[in-house]
């Protein structure tokens, strides 16, 4: 399919909460600079905390906070193309590729989805050891574009799902990631949608295993599954 060309450039950005699939979200005041534009001290202290607790709710998790963090088992149940829904417990025994995003993103979904083609091509004989999963946060737009025909455009191996907005809802929290839908006058339908953009590894045994945090190349990605073989 020409559709999509695989050899997109991975488009790297700062990292943490996206905006419009890659556009800074916000211009945030720092504690320093708001003391010099004037503001009294409580308004300074009180900043400095929510601009905390927002780092930690938000911002990609690095190897060592992950390693240090409590396992846990995030999980989904969500339709596939074809109306039928798939659990993370029949994929029991492989490792999962976890992607959230949406068909009209313009630039981190398809750089992800290239990245992981590209694995899935270089993982050779391994291949059927791993199953890349994409997850609509926009389900009832991308089913009516064609979740299914999307992502097999990047690689057949590839799984789109969608489910309703509670499921999709659930499975978020479960992988505790971010999303919601922004204004955007200049996109299809008048809105996008602000996204994490990590890819999350599962285990064989349904447990989180680590994320690659946007822009990770596919050789990396291939690396660490391989060594984990």
């Amino acid at each position: 399919n020409s559709a999509v060309n695989r050899s997109v450039p991975a488009i790297r950005r700062p990292l943490g909460v996206t905006g419009s699939c890659g556009k800074a979200q916000a211009n945030i005041h720092t504690p320093s600079a708001m003391k010099t534009s004037g503001f009294s001290d409580e308004t300074v202290a009180a900043t400095a905390a929510v601009l905390a607790f927002a780092a930690v709710r938000w911002w990609p998790a690095t190897d060592d906070t992950q390693a240090a963090a409590s396992v846990f088992t995030p999980a989904f149940a969500l339709a596939d193309s074809e109306g039928r829904i798939r659990t993370t417990e029949e994929f029991r025994g492989k490792f999962l590729l976890v992607f959230f995003g949406f068909t009209s993103c313009p630039d981190v979904c398809p750089t992800t989805l290239s990245e992981v083609a590209q694995v899935m091509d270089d993982l050779g004989s391994d291949a059927g050891s791993a199953q890349p999963v994409f997850i609509s946060i926009d389900p009832e737009r991308d089913r009516r574009l064609g979740l299914a025909d999307y992502t097999k455009a990047f690689h057949p191996a590839i799984l789109g799902l969608a489910g309703s907005e509670a499921e999709t809802q659930a499975a978020a929290a479960s992988f505790k990631i971010f999303y919601e839908r922004e204004a955007d006058t200049a996109s299809q339908g008048g809105y996008t949608m602000a996204h994490s953009p990590g890819l999350y590894l599962i285990g064989p045994d349904g447990a989180w295993l680590r994320q690659f945090t946007y822009g990770t190349p596919a050789a990396e990605i291939l690396s660490d599954l391989q060594s984990r073989l």
